[in-house]
């Protein structure tokens, strides 16, 4: 996936909390993140970044395209990220070496309930809340839970005849007040299920009910100038605030379902697959359907797609969660909820198709104007060459030496208006001696169109020589040689003047300066210059190496490179150890290369 196939998407992405996910071209998941922000953590994957680790740059460069789901919260997409490197181990994420999930809160199922933190969940018939992604939050909360409550916390079988009996005794915890030792009838049960029945208030966020006996402990310790009591709990109860929010991606009260939300358009429909195992998403799917009738409505589309979408992703729910009820196959439930935590997940399901719409509508309109500005300026640019074909596809060349030296040449390709990257190519001249211009216009031409035609590839409908009548001729000459001069459009354009040359007229065209044509075609002139230069200075800069090292007599070209390779630079080899030299080499070779820079430099004294 390369940078510019992300601006291309860019504006569809949301900036929302969520997940994303890098897929390769069979759709394997390669990598999955979690974001507050999903378009500025994706757009961090992308662009001219130096510093940006070599397994991020891997992961892009195998990426064939970027799904996401948005969640609610910060929270919900971390727990989602969990469940999803989990079900897919990704290649590219750091794999989770245990089993651990996050905490929950719990109220187990006994009499006189214990409240405490837990990964696992036990389905006897206690209750969980969470899951809370941060164990000193959560500690926090049960803190002050236990200081507005006190409740027991050892494990004991407090039935009515082990209590009447007389089996246990209050142990330190009862002696410090932080509990009223029910162990030994000295609290009831009764009071003691009331304190229940308040921090179940809490933890649902329910704090209507509580709200007042909080306030009132705090004006008791501000009435006795208990200020920094008063203040302890005011914190407590703000982070608690902070944090009680119910996720949406994990549940314990939901077991396997599957759920299905749909957004309708003209001709497309789009169905969002939400897939819960356990209580937890582990999959998230957005499935396009093309309506062939007019009155394909959504219950019809919806009842036509559910069993082909639970096969392909091998569901084994019966319980189905939908807007409204349709008609499914024997054995399924179809529930619409109207409130709690499956209507929470039926929510975010029409909340991920409906930003699907949104993203497939941005997509078409930035598609139709980009395509609209492209055929515009290729349409003039036929109109003002008066060319038989749209120039869909052009390419440019140009020449680069200095006096003769290292001669190399650039073809530079654009397809539909935009430069085609990837279809560059240079060249070294190989048959030319000299400052020659024209003879190496005319042996680069002959070898891209000889190519070409070898591998049967289509070819260009405009060629622009980067030159005058000289170049253009040269370039002529090769096309008339392989016979496909009559296939394309073939220009010259002076640098001068901007003077547009066709073969066999000398009178040259000009086009009005502000014409979006002629930008275009110094766009691909100004390319090419640039990308034959780049390579001319390589080219330079190699052979001045190189032959630096092969002026010391005794040095051949293959002790010059194994030195360079070595050392990475002249410099580096000019400040080395001979000791170090002969490691690589020979003591002989080593005497040599020292003689000949210790020369250099009493020359240069």
């Amino acid at each position: 996936m390369t940078t510019d196939d992300f601006r291309a998407i860019s504006d569809t992405v949301p900036h929302q909390p969520g997940v994303y996910r890098f897929l390769d071209k069979s759709g394997t998941i390669l990598y999955v993140g979690k974001a507050k922000d999903l378009r500025s953590r994706v757009s961090s994957y992308f662009g001219d970044r130096r510093d940006r680790a070599h397994k991020t740059r891997v992961l892009v460069k195998n990426a064939h395209h970027l799904e996401f789901t948005i969640v609610e919260t910060e929270a919900d997409a971390l727990l989602l990220e969990n469940t999803l490197i989990k079900k897919y181990q990704p290649r590219y994420n750091v794999m989770l070496r245990d089993d651990k999930s996050y905490s929950y809160i719990c109220i187990k199922n006994e009499r006189f309930p214990r409240v405490f933190i837990t990964r696992r969940v036990i389905r006897d018939g206690s209750t969980y809340f969470g899951p809370y992604t941060s164990k000193s939050r959560i500690k926090i909360i049960l803190e002050l839970i236990r200081r507005l409550f006190p409740l027991r916390t050892c494990n004991f079988n407090l039935s009515e005849e082990y209590i009447a009996g007389g089996k246990y005794k209050v142990c330190l915890e009862y002696h410090i007040k932080n509990c009223l030792g029910p162990c030994e009838g000295l609290e009831s049960e009764d009071d003691y299920n009331d304190k229940i029945s308040q921090v179940r208030n809490i933890l649902k966020g329910n704090f209507s009910a509580v709200k007042a006996h909080f306030r009132g402990v705090m004006d008791r310790h501000a009435e006795n100038l208990e200020f920094e009591k008063a203040h302890a709990i005011k914190e407590k109860l703000s982070v608690f605030e902070d944090y009680q929010a119910k996720s949406t991606v994990v549940s314990t009260t939901i077991r396997d379902v599957d759920v299905f939300s749909i957004a309708s358009e003209e001709k497309e429909a789009y169905i969002n697959y939400i897939k819960v195992v356990n209580g937890a998403i582990i999959h998230t799917h957005t499935q396009e359907l093309v309506k062939n009738l007019d009155d394909d409505d959504e219950q019809g589309l919806l009842e036509y797609a559910i069993p082909i979408i639970r096969e392909r992703f091998n569901s084994i729910a019966t319980e189905i969660i939908l807007p409204y009820p349709v008609q499914l196959e024997e054995g399924l439930q179809a529930v619409a909820p109207k409130i709690g935590d499956k209507r929470k997940l039926l929510e975010l399901s029409e909340k991920n198709v409906k930003y699907y719409l949104l993203q497939k509508q941005k997509q078409r309109a930035t598609q139709t104007r980009k395509q609209t500005s492209a055929e515009r300026i290729l349409r003039t640019l036929q109109k003002d060459l008066q060319m038989n074909e749209l120039p869909l596809h052009l390419e440019c060349f140009d020449n680069s030496n200095i006096q003769g030296s290292h001669p190399v040449a650039s073809c530079v390709v654009f397809k539909n208006a935009k430069p085609s990257k990837k279809d560059y190519r240079h060249f070294n001249i190989k048959t030319v001696e000299g400052p020659n211009d024209f003879a190496s216009m005319e042996e680069v031409v002959h070898r891209r169109y000889r190519r070409l035609l070898d591998e049967g590839e289509s070819l260009p409908q405009l060629i622009i020589i980067d030159g005058g009548k000289g170049q253009l001729s040269a370039a002529v000459a090769s096309l008339e040689r392989l016979g496909i001069l009559d296939k394309a459009t073939v220009i010259g354009i002076a640098k001068r003047l901007e003077e547009i040359f066709f073969p066999g007229d000398s009178i040259p065209l000009y086009i009005d300066k502000k014409s979006e044509s002629l930008k275009l075609i110094q766009q691909a002139r100004n390319e090419a210059h640039r990308f034959a230069i780049t390579f001319h200075r390589t080219k330079r800069s190699q052979n001045f190496t190189a032959t630096e090292l092969t002026n010391i007599p005794g040095i051949g070209e293959k002790t010059a490179q194994k030195l360079l390779s070595h050392f990475g630079s002249v410099k580096r080899l000019r400040n080395a150890l001979a000791s170090e030299i002969a490691e690589v080499s020979s003591m002989g070779v080593a005497k040599k290369v020292k003689d000949y820079f210790k020369q250099g430099e009493e020359e240069e004294e």
